[in-house]
């Protein structure tokens, strides 16, 4: 694989939303992603857990004491069952094992690599960064149930504003901060964005279900997101 590669988190709410799968949703995003590749496009595509993995630890929370080291053990294995269906999903397109070390870079002529979570600490958008900087990717688009990140929750704030843009800085102490939590939903977690920020990474978020917005930001058009750099 050269520099021509797409480095793209899939939030798990993109592939398994809490509603159940959308499988006229997942057609289109199928074939828009095949049609880049016949281009000759390449991707490596991170998925995440999304509701699928807080169910699972919402439930062993309910049931027992737990770690949040296990907590993230569970998560991450919710990761991997969502990137094997979108591995088959691709076919013979898809390099034919899951990967879980963003680490180590992969040898293979295929044009798509599903990767999925990695070690407990972070979610699967540290593991994106982590394949960014494997492959020498200067950019992760990040795929979300939401269309852009704002200064403060929109679902509690009416006065909420959204933000076009910014700098790694400013994301990381007004947004997201420094902690981590299994399970927590946020833009890019904190772990991934001091990485990011440290590699000088641009990150792209949008809605990963408005399908003509994802396809502008593979284009490198103008999109309807977030841009943190």
């Amino acid at each position: 694989m050269k520099s021509n590669i797409k480095i793209v988190s899939v939030g798990g709410s993109i592939i398994i939303p809490k509603t159940g799968f959308d499988t006229e949703f997942l057609k289109k995003f199928r074939q828009m992603i095949i049609d880049e590749v016949k281009k000759g496009q390449k991707f490596i595509l991170i998925i995440g857990g999304g509701s699928t993995a807080r169910n699972y630890q919402d439930a062993l929370k309910g049931t027992i004491k737990i770690s949040e080291t296990d907590l993230d053990w569970m998560g991450i294995e919710a990761t991997i069952i969502n990137a094997n269906f979108v591995r088959l999903m691709f076919g013979e397109l898809a390099y034919k094992d899951v990967i879980t070390n963003p680490t180590k870079k992969i040898k293979t002529n295929k044009s798509i690599i599903v990767a999925a979570g990695y070690k407990p600490g972070c979610s699967t958008d540290y593991d994106a960064v982590l394949f960014a900087k494997t492959y020498g990717a200067i950019e992760v688009l990040n795929l979300s149930n939401i269309e852009y990140v704002y200064d403060k929750d929109p679902k509690e704030f009416s006065d909420a504003k959204k933000i076009e843009n910014i700098d790694w800085k400013t994301f990381r102490k007004e947004i997201v901060g420094d902690i981590w939590q299994p399970g927590k939903s946020a833009p890019f977690d904190p772990v991934a964005s001091k990485a990011a920020e440290k590699l000088k990474l641009k990150v792209s978020i949008l809605q990963g279900t408005n399908l003509l917005e994802v396809k502008k930001a593979l284009g490198g058009k103008k999109f309807r997101g977030t841009v943190i750099e």
